[in-house]
């Protein structure tokens, strides 16, 4: 399979030439191109450029406002609501997390809930530029439905993911971002168009039958949660979290109420800062550092996250499918 080399700025330039192109604005196209190139830099194939025709579809369908202004309100000290007026969401990111990291740092805790916002890319670049600033960050988002509650074979909830980072002050935070799903849909998706098969366990047909195939899942079968009953209550968690308390669509809902587009459905995401310092104390760091480093010290050990950090220091070029690059070039 054919592959185009393309720098880190390179991937940026192609993709907001082509959010341009298609009704961004400046300050939307150059948000979201960022978190394009950054996922295509941090290797996440699946939240990089493979994302582009889903956002330009929906700008294209009227779903997403390219031009959107998202507005904040301070609600009470420690909580901050953002409408993202029908944008994407890494606009409102870049709006929301700098009142969300001063509300933190100066409480001990905040919170920002994201409403009428489009989310289609990684969980981990707001939880990491918290804790950048010395914050704890959590966040979780919902989507449409594409998993099936334990003991179902229906889909009804998104793959609801959920990302955390803690600081380590010298070093890359410790951060995970993962969906409640066996497999994220958008790995699924990069598998059925490679032709790839899937692990067991991770999806049912259509009929309700375990499969390996992945497009037999993407085609009218479901994705099953990590871990059982386990995952399908993490789940339900995220739901409550990231549209309950938010104000916004539950899965179900954004399922209703999508266009079918192939783009980023409307919903909410709920963050969370905390200020370790205020909460626990000045040694905050060197007690949480003797826990991690114990930890990363064990033999077998792989820190989630390390694989991404230690990718975005490669200023090589990242090879990316030439069928894809061509696509997006005839978007532009």
């Amino acid at each position: 399979m054919s592959k185009t080399p393309l720098t880190v700025e390179q991937i940026y330039t192609l993709a907001y030439d082509c959010l341009r192109a298609n009704g961004c604005d400046d300050a939307n196209a150059a948000a979201t191109a960022k978190t394009v190139s950054t996922a295509e830099r941090d290797g996440s194939e699946s939240h990089g450029l493979y994302r582009l025709p889903g956002y330009v579809a929906s700008l294209r369908s009227g779903k997403v406002a390219g031009n959107a202004v998202p507005t904040v309100e301070q609600v009470t000290p420690a909580a901050i609501r953002l409408d993202g007026n029908n944008g994407m969401a890494p606009l409102a990111l870049e709006v929301g997390i700098p009142v969300l990291a001063e509300a933190a740092k100066a409480l001990g805790i905040a919170v920002l809930a994201i409403r009428k916002s489009h989310h289609f890319a990684a969980l981990w670049p707001e939880t990491e530029a918290l804790a950048e600033q010395g914050l704890v960050g959590i966040a979780c988002t919902a989507h449409t439905p594409m998993v099936a509650p334990y003991g179902a074979k229906k889909a009804f909830f998104s793959t609801n993911p959920i990302s955390f980072a803690w600081p380590r002050p010298g070093k890359d935070p410790y951060v995970f971002d993962m969906a409640t799903a066996a497999k994220a849909h958008g790995d699924v998706g990069i598998a059925a168009r490679d032709g790839h098969p899937l692990e067991p366990g991770i999806g049912l047909d259509a009929e309700g039958n375990p499969t390996t195939d992945a497009a037999a899942v993407l085609n009218g079968g479901v994705i099953l949660p990590f871990g059982g009953y386990k995952g399908s209550a993490i789940a339900t968690m995220i739901e409550l979290l990231s549209a309950g308390l938010v104000g916004d669509h539950f899965s179900y809902e954004a399922g209703e109420a999508d266009n079918k587009d192939g783009g980023p459905a409307q919903g909410g995401q709920l963050i969370i800062a905390l200020s370790p310092k205020l909460i626990a104390g000045d040694d905050w760091g060197a007690h949480s550092e003797g826990f991690l480093s114990r930890l990363e010290n064990m033999d077998g050990i792989r820190m989630p996250g390390k694989r991404r950090h230690q990718n975005r220091l490669s200023t090589e070029p990242r090879f990316i499918k030439t069928e894809l690059v061509e696509k997006i070039r005839s978007l532009t």
